[in-house]
């Protein structure tokens, strides 16, 4: 059995968790000319460590392929956008930040989460590795460098005197290849008495909820409480407090601190996480060994909906051109001719082709133009906020669908 060494202790990894065949980049988006070129694709699976249970994925592609130029900008969710701005508020009232504190976001995108900090008189900077996204929060008012985070970038900052009261990392542990340069360097940038806020989807969620719909090449951890604690700890933080969050399907917020902080005591909510996790067995191999074998029903339940929808004559699109989706889609095999288009509110998706699948993106406008009998949205986890800016799909009859955890038509 083939081993690689574990991402962060560097013990030897042979279990498997999942396995999903091969697959192009889940946010390579193709134009019309590269229709009829060949698309690169990558073994895309995942692996469990027994002795930290880090789950890592193999790493085929660098981050700066991926990372560099991207398709993804978070200001197109509503319901993403007003969970940041809630979480702003809570920040400046919980750790009292003003005029004189410093926050920095790793990976802060379009400036979707630190603007609101900048409208209350905070200062902040963002770390955004893809500059096209860089430059659009920057035209947004909001302070951002295009580079990749890790120690090197943490102690630059530190030396240009922009340590930080509040470093944030929502969505970004599970992307980054060196996972202990990245903690360490939270570690580095951080004053004494600071705080790290991060948020994660949680491995606990996905087990229980079969999303391996998110497992895609841009992640390489699927992270539990149990396995970043280990993490955090190796380079001196210490998690005091677990909110569980209903984003991406069931995550995690951590709030950690350096270990030799004296102001941040324990919460309930830590104990209440790890406690859920260890009855859940997320220390035993076997948990993760069961984990494949939910997988192939979903792929049987989908095309089995797609074959009776094209028997009875009904058409069916779809709606987010979400990087879940791909995977969804690639791994289940449906092609164009089985989804029609998808549509997505991201400009800079629109026009484009999924990877793997071909299908077109287009404009939410063509729904109401095409009126299809079915809507399958990708992006499951917002469903009801999808549903509801929708809502005309019903007015000729249509249905929603979803594939994930199990295919349901929504009326």
């Amino acid at each position: 059995m083939t081993t690689r060494p574990c991402r962060f202790c560097q013990a030897p990894v042979d279990q498997p968790f999942v396995d999903l065949g091969s697959t192009p980049l889940a946010n390579s988006y193709l134009t019309e000319e590269q229709l009829d070129q060949p698309e690169p694709s990558y073994p895309l699976r995942a692996f469990v460590c027994g002795e930290c249970w880090l789950v890592q994925a193999d790493s085929f592609v660098p981050p700066e392929h991926i990372f560099s130029d991207y398709a993804y900008f978070s200001s197109y969710s509503d319901s993403w956008v007003e969970h940041a701005r809630r979480f702003t508020v809570m920040a400046r009232e919980r750790f009292g930040l003003g005029e004189q504190s410093q926050v920095i976001e790793v990976a802060s995108n379009d400036g979707y989460l630190l603007k609101h900090f900048v409208k209350a008189g905070v200062p902040v900077l963002g770390i955004e590795p893809a500059a096209n996204v860089a430059e659009v929060a920057r035209e947004a008012g909001v302070p951002t460098e295009a580079r990749f985070f890790g120690l090197e970038t943490a102690r630059d900052l530190v030396a240009r005197g922009l340590a930080a009261d509040l470093v944030v990392g929502n969505n970004v542990l599970a992307h980054v290849p060196d996972i202990n340069d990245f903690v360490g360097g939270l570690t580095a940038v951080l004053k004494p008495e600071g705080i790290v806020s991060v948020e994660f989807p949680h491995l606990l969620r996905l087990i229980d909820g079969v999303q391996f719909d998110t497992v895609y090449h841009e992640h390489f951890y699927y992270l539990s409480l149990l396995a970043v604690e280990r993490v955090f700890a190796a380079h001196g933080l210490r998690v005091f407090d677990v909110e569980e969050l209903p984003t991406h399907g069931g995550s995690l917020r951590l709030l950690a601190c350096r270990e030799a902080s004296k102001t941040h005591p324990a919460c309930p909510g830590l104990a209440k996480v790890r406690a859920d996790e260890a009855a859940a067995g997320l220390d035993q191999l076997t948990t993760y060994a069961a984990f494949q074998s939910r997988v192939a029903p979903v792929r049987e339940g989908l095309q089995r909906f797609l074959n009776d929808a094209a028997r009875e004559g009904k058409t069916v699109a779809a709606y987010g051109a979400a990087a879940k989706g791909n995977t969804l889609l690639n791994f289940c095999g449906v092609t164009s001719g089985q989804i029609a288009y998808v549509v997505d509110r991201s400009p800079a998706k629109q026009g484009r082709h999924l990877p793997g699948s071909r299908i077109p993106v287009l404009p939410p406008e063509t729904l109401a133009e095409t009126r299809p009998d079915y809507v399958l949205i990708l992006p499951w986890n917002i469903r009801d906020e999808v549903m509801a800016s929708m809502d005309e799909v019903r007015s000729w009859g249509g249905k929603f669908v979803v594939a994930v955890p199990e295919l349901a038509v929504l009326g």
